[in-house]
């Protein structure tokens, strides 16, 4: 879905401009987004494999909910619309921890330059909670073991998101860290 963004400047300051989704990556203009990693007290990791009509790494295991921030829109309240459209839950802010801001850029296509800064929150959910997928968007929903995980960001699994190294071993070093493992 196409949706008016904000702009950011190289540093992550927003520009005072907003302009459609594909306009922005289309030009290579920074603009927000939010990932949300749920994980379980038990050491597990929710993730989101992505639908098959993706534009981008499709059919690829990713973060449990990822999204824009719409134009003007609150950060946290961005990641709540993203857990209540993508998997189907009802989050609070008290129920997300941000613990980063990733600045991203790459190029997919002649078309598609993205250039992000990914505001990064935990969320602890029961792995019992009834998740519903998105149908558009995600093509299945798993929880896997925070060491499976491990091993597939060790090994570069060609079924996992290629990411930087270093933003999933933040992500998996902020879990453990809550987890005591």
């Amino acid at each position: 879905m196409d949706e008016f963004v904000d702009i950011l400047d190289a540093s992550g300051k927003y520009t005072g401009t907003s302009m459609l989704k594909s306009e922005a990556h289309e030009l290579g203009l920074f603009h927000p987004t939010v990932h949300v990693w749920c994980y379980s007290r038990e050491g597990a990791l929710l993730l989101q494999q992505r639908g098959a009509q993706k534009q981008t790494f499709p059919l690829k295991w990713d973060v449990s909910v990822a999204g824009h921030v719409g134009a003007g829109e609150d950060l946290v309240l961005a990641a709540l619309r993203e857990a209540q459209e993508e998997i189907g839950i009802t989050l609070v802010d008290s129920n997300l921890e941000k613990i980063a801001v990733f600045k991203t850029e790459k190029r997919h296509s002649k078309t598609l330059f993205d250039r992000e800064f990914t505001h990064t929150f935990l969320c602890a959910l029961s792995p019992n909670v009834k998740l519903v997928k998105q149908e558009s968007e995600v093509a299945a929903l798993k929880w896997f073991k925070l060491s499976e995980f491990g091993t597939m960001v060790r090994e570069n699994d060609p079924m996992l998101v290629p990411n930087s190294q270093n933003r999933y071993e933040v992500v998996i070093e902020a879990i453990r860290s809550r987890l005591q493992l």
